[in-house]
């Protein structure tokens, strides 16, 4: 096999994706607070090589399987430290909103019921 990474590869770890650790918890994030993962959106590269600069995307879950690719590409990580790190991710963000990013006012079960309108 001749395949070469399309950059020279870091001193990272392999186990799990630290990257996709972040992205499967900002995807996991945006997909629960707009109520599904199809939101349209473009992301723009700082990289003046980048080709596209720009990509758009239809849902939130594409952008996160790209970052995948790119980082076994990159030749960073192998696939499974990739999705293990995106479940990871995916996983805290779906804790994190379930118990910390509430609608203000909500009372301690998550739900609004009992709650005072004149409060």
């Amino acid at each position: 096999m001749n395949w070469h990474p399309f950059i020279n590869t870091p001193p990272y770890p392999d186990y799990s994706s630290g990257a996709n650790n972040v992205t499967g918890a900002l995807t996991k994030t945006l997909a629960l607070f707009f109520h599904g993962d199809s939101f349209t959106f473009d992301l723009k590269s700082n990289n003046p090589l980048a080709i596209p600069a720009t990509r758009t995307y239809t849902h939130f879950s594409d952008w996160s399987d790209d970052v995948v690719e790119v980082r076994i590409l990159e030749g960073i990580h192998f696939r499974t430290a990739d999705l293990v790190g995106r479940k990871q991710g995916r996983n805290v963000a779906t804790w994190v909103f379930k118990h910390y990013l509430r609608p203000v006012g909500a009372d301690d079960d998550g739900d609004d019921e009992g709650e005072d309108e004149d409060d």
